[in-house]
């Protein structure tokens, strides 16, 4: 399924107008994530699984500028770094990301190794 929200094409299984879906749809699971390995954007890694054909391919540290994140709330479109950064709050509009994503950033993102 494919629903436009905010302007961009985010597919995934049981979507609603704010990104969530049939895996996370908790009040503050309100984010899409565009992936590196097609550049379509979906909710979770669950949905892409299901739906691409293919494999992730992670986000190199090197790119963190790349605008790869929606806010389901007010469809504004993080750089990576931004979100890492956040503190699951969106800097735009405030809503609040569930907290709990930042366990399955390792799943979208290379993550930098401890100095």
């Amino acid at each position: 399924m494919k629903r436009d929200i905010h302007g961009i094409e985010v597919a995934g299984l049981d979507l609603d107008s704010e990104t969530r879906c049939g895996h996370y749809a908790g009040p503050h699971d309100i984010i899409a994530l565009k992936f590196k390995c097609c550049g379509d954007w979906y909710p979770c890694i669950h949905c892409h699984r299901a739906l691409a054909g293919h494999d992730v391919v992670l986000w190199p540290v090197a790119e963190r500028d790349q605008r790869a994140v929606l806010c389901g709330v007010c469809g504004h479109r993080l750089r990576i770094a931004d979100y890492l950064d956040c503190a699951s709050v969106c800097p735009c509009c405030t809503a609040v990301f569930n907290s709990g994503c930042a366990l399955h950033h390792p799943l979208y993102f290379e993550m930098k190794s401890p100095v």
